[in-house]
């Protein structure tokens, strides 16, 4: 069963920190629990969003600086 990564609030998703630095995680990567996926921008403030628990074979659901809602399934993995 995949397991999911919700975004914690609304706002644009990034899947890196810096338009020059790399991704976080590429998609087919695996992540460890508290590892981070991407960071959500609102109002210039950015919040990490980070993995709950240990997957691999990560998919994302959104693009990279696309708008997302809470709750927003941002990514799947196994």
């Amino acid at each position: 069963m995949a397991k999911t990564i919700q975004s914690p609030l609304p706002g644009t998703f990034y899947r890196r920190p810096a338009p020059d630095q790399p991704e976080f995680v590429a998609e087919g990567g695996s992540v460890a629990a508290g590892d981070t996926i991407g960071l959500i921008e609102v109002m210039k403030t950015f919040h990490e969003v980070t993995a709950e628990q240990a997957g691999s074979n990560i998919r994302f659901s959104v693009e990279n600086e696309a708008p997302v809602t809470a709750g927003a399934v941002l990514a799947e993995m196994d």
